[in-house]
Order: C-alpha cells, then sequence, then structure tokens
C-alpha cells in the first residue's frame, strides 16, 4: 500500500474523527469499492465469491486491524495480535451476516470493540467518533480490559480461557435457528475443557448444532510457541475429527503466500494485492461453508490458520499485547498504522457494509440484547413440615420444587456431575428425566430430558451458568466438595451478571453432600473450603450463599432464589434426614433479616451460637442443654443469609444491576446476635461467619472446620475438628466467666 498520510483531501466523515492516517484508495477501488457489497435491502452479502464482497471483507479486515492497533496504542496497553490474525474470518463472518460472534479469548477485546464501533453499536455507550473509541478504550465506565456484556453488542464475557464455548452452547440450544461462532485461540486449546464440554454438548443434544468454534490457529500463545504449533495440517483436521466434529474447514495462509515468507506460519498483509484478494474470497468460501454445515445439522469447525499478529506492530508472540513503549508516537506503532491505513471512501463502504449486515447493529440484533421471554411459572407447590415432626432430607423436599419448575419450563435445565440421586434428588431425574441418547427407564433417561449429567463440573456449571446468562432458568447441582471444579466458570458468569445491561435470571446452585456427610469417603470427599471463596464473593454485591437449617427453610431460599435476578445464589444442604426447625413465615423473615432465631433460653449470662449449616446445629443443641443444666441461657441462631448480616459499606452492592441494598438493621442484629459471649460454629469456611463477628461487641470465637478423615460417623468427625457440645460447652463457660 502506497504511503499513508495524515491529511486527506476527501470529506472526512464525522465517525473518523481521531483516525490518524488515512491512505489512498487500493487499486480498483472504482470497480470494487463504490458500492457496498451489502445492499440497502440486504442482511449479507450475495456471493462468497463475488469480487466487490471479497474487496470489501478485505477492506473491512484492514480496518479491524487498524482500529485494533490504534486503541491499544492510545493506552500502551492491550493486546492487538491475536484478534489481528483472523481479524479475515470475523470480518468475514460478519459480511456473511452473522453477528452473534462470542469468543473464549478475552485477548480478543479490542477487536470486538471495534467491530462494535464500526457497526454503530457503541453509539449507545456514547461512543461516536474514533477519538473516543481510544479515549474511553481500558477506562472505568468505557471499554473494559476484557469483554463482558456490559459493553452494546458484546454476548458474553471473555477473560478466563476454556470458557466462550460454554455461552456459545447455551445459546444455540435456546436460539436453535441462528449461529453462534466463537474464537478459539490455540493456545488456549491445551485448556481441556473446550473440547471435552463440547463432546458432552453434542451427546446430549446432538441437533444442536448452530454453535460454531473458529480455531485461531497462529502458531503462538501469550509468550511463546503454542504447544500445537508442530501439527499438521492433517494432524489438526484429525484431532477436531477425532472429538466428533464431522465437518472440519481449514483455510492456511501459507497457500496463498507469494512473498516466500518462512515457517509454517505467514502473514497474509504481506502478499500481493492478488493474492491478499484470492485469501480473503478463500476465508469467505470457507466460513460459509462452515456456517451452513452448522446450521444444517452438523457440528463443524472452521480454522485459520496465519500468523500471529499479521498487519500489526509485531509478528509471533510479540505481538501480543503492548508495553509502555508502544504509544502511537513510537515509530514501529506509526508505521504499521501507516501500512493499514484505508482511505476515507473505504472507511465510509466498511462502516455502511457494518452497519447493514445482520440486519443492523449487534447492540440491536444479538439475542442477548434484550430478555428472553419466560413461561410463569404460578405459585410452587411448597410443602410445610410440622416443627418437630418427622427429620426430612432437605435437598428432597427442594427437588419436588425443581421438579415442578421443570415441568412448568420446558427451557430449565439441571446439571449435575456427581449424580441426583447420590444428592437425594433422585425425585428430579424421575420428574424431569436424564438428557441421554439411550432410553433407559431404570436410569430415568431419555433423549428429551431436562438433567443433564456429564461427568465433568465445568461442563455443568458453564452450560447452567451459561444459560442463566442468556436469559434461562437453570440448576446447577453438585457435591459440595468438588464444586470447585466448576467454580471459575460460574464465577466470571455472576461478575458479568453485576453490570448486565438487562435482567435475567440469577444463577442458581445446589451444593450437599457436605463434608461431616462425607465421614466414610475420607478427606478427598471433605471440602467445605469453596465456602471462603463464596465468603469472599459476599462483598462483590450480589452473591448470597444460603445456609437453610431444614427441610422448609430450604423451600423457602429456593422460592426466593427463582425469582432474583442477576445473582449467584448457592443454596448448601445436608442429604441426610434431618429435624424440622423453622416454619416457613420463619423462614421468610430469615432471608430477609438473614438469620433465625431458632431456640431461646433464659440463664445467668447469655451465650449465642451463630451456626451456619444443618448438622451443625446437633452439637449445638446439646451444648445448650448441658449449659442450662449449669444455669446459662443460650440462643441458637441460624445463619441463614449472611449476605443481609454485613453493614451496607462493607459490600459493593451499589456496583450491581438489579441491587439488593437490604442490610439487617443495628437493632435488629442486637436483637438476634447480642449477648454475653457469642460463639461462631460452621462445619465450613470460618470466613461465612465474617460478617457476625464484625458487629458483635460480645466476648467471642469461632469453631470452625479444620480438615478432613475416614470416620464411621458424622459425629466422629466433627469430634475430629473439635465440633463437638464438650468444647462448645467449655469455651462459652470460659467467655461468660
Amino acid at each position: 500500500m502506497t504511503a499513508a498520510t495524515p491529511n486527506p483531501t476527501a470529506a472526512i466523515p464525522d465517525f473518523c474523527d481521531g483516525i490518524q492516517y488515512f491512505g489512498p484508495d487500493l487499486p480498483d477501488f472504482e470497480t470494487y469499492g463504490k458500492v457496498p457489497a451489502i445492499a440497502a435491502t440486504a442482511q449479507a452479502i450475495a456471493s462468497p465469491t463475488d469480487g466487490a464482497a471479497v474487496y470489501q471483507t478485505l477492506l473491512y479486515a484492514d480496518a479491524l486491524r487498524y482500529l485494533t492497533l490504534q486503541i491499544t496504542g492510545s493506552k500502551a496497553s492491550g493486546h492487538p495480535g491475536g484478534f489481528a490474525s483472523q481479524a479475515e474470518a470475523y470480518a468475514a463472518l460478519v459480511m456473511l451476516g452473522h453477528k452473534n460472534i462470542l469468543t473464549e479469548v478475552g485477548h480478543h477485546a479490542p477487536g470486538f470493540y471495534s467491530a462494535m464501533f464500526l457497526d454503530r453499536s457503541l453509539e449507545d455507550m456514547g461512543i461516536e467518533t474514533v477519538q473516543q473509541l481510544r479515549d474511553r478504550f481500558r477506562e472505568r465506565h468505557g471499554l473494559l480490559g476484557h469483554l463482558s456484556g456490559f459493553i452494546p453488542g458484546i454476548l458474553a464475557p471473555a477473560g478466563p480461557l476454556g470458557q466462550g464455548q460454554h455461552f456459545a452452547m447455551a445459546a444455540a440450544l435456546l436460539h436453535r435457528q441462528t449461529l453462534f461462532p466463537f474464537t478459539v485461540g490455540d493456545g488456549g486449546l491445551g485448556e481441556p475443557y473446550i473440547m471435552s464440554s463440547m463432546a458432552h454438548f453434542h451427546t446430549a443434544y446432538p441437533e444442536a448444532t448452530n454453535f460454531l468454534p473458529v480455531l485461531v490457529w497462529n502458531g503462538y500463545s501469550q509468550e511463546h510457541h503454542s504447544m500445537v504449533s508442530l501439527q499438521s495440517n492433517e494432524a489438526m483436521i484429525g484431532y477436531w475429527r477425532g472429538n466428533g466434529f464431522e465437518e472440519v474447514v481449514l483455510i492456511d495462509a501459507k497457500d496463498f503466500d507469494d512473498q516466500n515468507q518462512p515457517g509454517a506460519y505467514v502473514d497474509s498483509t504481506a502478499f500481493s494485492l492478488k493474492q491478499r484478494l484470492a485469501f480473503t474470497e478463500a476465508v469467505l468460501v470457507a466460513a460459509d461453508r462452515a456456517a451452513r454445515s452448522a446450521l444444517a445439522g452438523q457440528l463443524t469447525a472452521l480454522i485459520i490458520k496465519q500468523l500471529k499478529g499479521a498487519g500489526v506492530h509485531a509478528r509471533g508472540a510479540k505481538s501480543h499485547n503492548l508495553y509502555p513503549k508502544d504509544t502511537l508516537d513510537s515509530p514501529h506503532i506509526a508505521e504499521s498504522l501507516q501500512g493499514r491505513a484505508l482511505s476515507v471512501a473505504a472507511w465510509e463502504i466498511v462502516r455502511t457494509n457494518c452497519e447493514r449486515a445482520a440486519g443492523g447493529p449487534a447492540a440491536k440484533i444479538a439475542v442477548t440484547e434484550s430478555v428472553l421471554p419466560l413461561v410463569d411459572l404460578g405459585q410452587l407447590p411448597l410443602e410445610e413440615y410440622v416443627v418437630g415432626g418427622d427429620p426430612k432430607v432437605s435437598t428432597t423436599a427442594m427437588g419436588a420444587l425443581v421438579a415442578a419448575v421443570g415441568q412448568a419450563d420446558r427451557t430449565f435445565m439441571v446439571t449435575n456431575a456427581d449424580g441426583n440421586e447420590a444428592s437425594g434428588i433422585a425425585n428430579i431425574n424421575q420428574a424431569l428425566k436424564i438428557i441421554h441418547p439411550t432410553p433407559d427407564p431404570l436410569y430415568n433417561q431419555s433423549p428429551t430430558g431436562q438433567v443433564y449429567e456429564p461427568l465433568s463440573e465445568d461442563a455443568c456449571a458453564g452450560l447452567a451458568a451459561g444459560m442463566a446468562l442468556m436469559g434461562a432458568r437453570t440448576l446447577w447441582c453438585s457435591y459440595e466438595s468438588f464444586a470447585i471444579n466448576g467454580l471459575p466458570i460460574w464465577q466470571t458468569v455472576t461478575q458479568a451478571m453485576a453490570e448486565l445491561r438487562r435482567p435475567t435470571p440469577s444463577t442458581v446452585t445446589l451444593y450437599t453432600a457436605g463434608a461431616l456427610e462425607q465421614g466414610r469417603n475420607g478427606w478427598t470427599h471433605q471440602r467445605p473450603e469453596i465456602e471462603a471463596y463464596f465468603a469472599a464473593m459476599m462483598r462483590n454485591g450480589n452473591i448470597f450463599p444460603l445456609f437453610p437449617p431444614d427441610a422448609n427453610s430450604i423451600q423457602v431460599a429456593y422460592d426466593w432464589a427463582l425469582t432474583s435476578k442477576n445473582k449467584g445464589m448457592v443454596i448448601t444442604a445436608s442429604k441426610s434426614a434431618l429435624p424440622i426447625r423453622t416454619t416457613f413465615e420463619q423462614s421468610r423473615q430469615g432471608l430477609v433479616e438473614g438469620a433465625i432465631v431458632l431456640q431461646e433460653t433464659a440463664g445467668s449470662k447469655t451465650v449465642v451460637f451463630a451456626v451456619v449449616g444443618d448438622m451443625t446445629l446437633i452439637p449445638v443443641y446439646e451444648a445448650a442443654k448441658l449449659l442450662a443444666d449449669q444455669g446459662i441461657g443460650t440462643r441458637i441462631v441460624s445463619v441463614f443469609n449472611p449476605r443481609r448480616l454485613y453493614r451496607p459499606t462493607d459490600v459493593a452492592w451499589e456496583m450491581c444491576s438489579e441491587p439488593d441494598g437490604d442490610f439487617l438493621r443495628d437493632d435488629r442484629f442486637e436483637a438476634i446476635f447480642g449477648g454475653d459471649a457469642l460463639v461462631g460454629v460452621t462445619g465450613g469456611a470460618a470466613l461465612m461467619l465474617e460478617p457476625v463477628m464484625l458487629r458483635s461487641m460480645a466476648r467471642r470465637d469461632t469453631f470452625a472446620w479444620k480438615r478432613g478423615e475416614t470416620t464411621a460417623t458424622a459425629g466422629e468427625l466433627m469430634g475430629v475438628n473439635g465440633l463437638t457440645a464438650a468444647a462448645l460447652v467449655r469455651r462459652s463457660l470460659e467467655l461468660v466467666s
């Protein structure tokens, strides 16, 4: 391309304000660039081999590269190289009318922002010019460092690797006639969850193939060659086919190179214009073929093989991110921008095509830009058990409600890697059936079931949380000890929900088979430390760990969680039959106030037991009886909804979408937790008691989980951890003496 000039003679449209360099028209612009390839009444190009369509797709790819480098250079921060290596693929998909594009690669953010700018989506957040795009890149209340649904037109968050496929599959399940491409880097391909979760999904939903992984095979990861850089094309195709993909479409820039570039990975922007157009046409044809295949019921992958950093300031892993030295004034940045500079007329034609593609800006037509309609559940069939009556299994009581939700709402999904029967919720499987291609009534299996049970916490958490983000009701069930393997995607979704621009059902979980129930299974199944993670997340503002003490309160908790929006609701309960200690009325008040007074006895002094969990109440009730024998009064309080027990200033609730600013007042806190001594008791992480310990002025102490051990009973395991009535009595007497 001819050297760029910062002073074009053509009138500059307003949106181009802030572009530093413009170039001359490319050769043949008068023939192929004057009339938009996407007609005013169309939503896509007429043909992937049309000369004007190919020419203008190339212009679009270069526009994406230019903006990606200029906005990252404006802050000497961000990641231009990865997106640049697949710019032709992204441009091709948009020109073909597909805008519901996601990514597994958070580092592709500046490229996605550039695309949202070009189709005018970012005007919804006041970004109308390139200068504003530059100014608000990587700034608070602007374009976030990595992707999020906070940005108009962006469907899902991207940051941690190995997650984007979940959002694409969730969207595909809910919108069967729409294609959901998602980019995945060859560096991130080492994440085991990407391929395994797609395999699980395809087994359960063989007809939902309208998600399209787009492998960006550029030979490099963040700081070195990617671990698949030595694979041959045949081996890479074989890898995808071996994982169940029926159609694998690979386009290799090396096949079009006329500059004798060394190595298996080359930069198409270095080709002659003739070969650049040939490569772009091949990408268009490949993308069209892949899209049609995916929408026609075949599991399909699209692979673009091109050197990382193609067309930007550096090549290979050195192009991955910018450093403080990489400013717009740096010669190597300026030279690269000049090499990609478009003419004013080219910018105008690119903008017009982007506006028309898919029927309008992504911010107007993407599936996540509107609230997904859901059926009205009506009144759930809650069953209130008599306090002091026969012991009941909490999870089973909740399971009956879950079954009712699924029967009323066919989009509702339950996921569980550990098996619902093992969690005391076989009634869910019986009512809703396990999704499996093999019908088998013995195991409650059906190809049309609503219970997703692959042996992968990531697959379960990912699909459940992903569907909630996309607007559907779901429930992720897990053993508390193993939920950690699915927690990263769940946390990503809850953080995304906190800044989402629309209401969406909360992502709800049920964790059971807690450490105290796993005596004979030993320490491998005794990992309640995950509760510390949730306790820390409470300060985020939209995370609500719930610890119902019995089968009545768990029903009230789930009923509330179902009606909530944009939150992470964590219900933790035992699968053992335990006493009924609360009424529905007490439970509803407990959700509002955060705690429930279960029992109170008078005495010369008062010891307050703040208890997290249900089984942990057993030694506490025993301790209360022993203290009463010594004239010491007690108050047993179930810490049901600890997020409510913080002070408003402890939690970032005001920053959250659908904010919840309800906290227990000081006078009510004193009425519930005030006494001569306070003893916190939990079979999990002590951090869950932090809001109580922060506010209490009494002499206080904490009894909490220490470590696992193989034991014959829950009582024996509690003894290992010092959670015994004798220990509680001894410390209580010390505190009040």
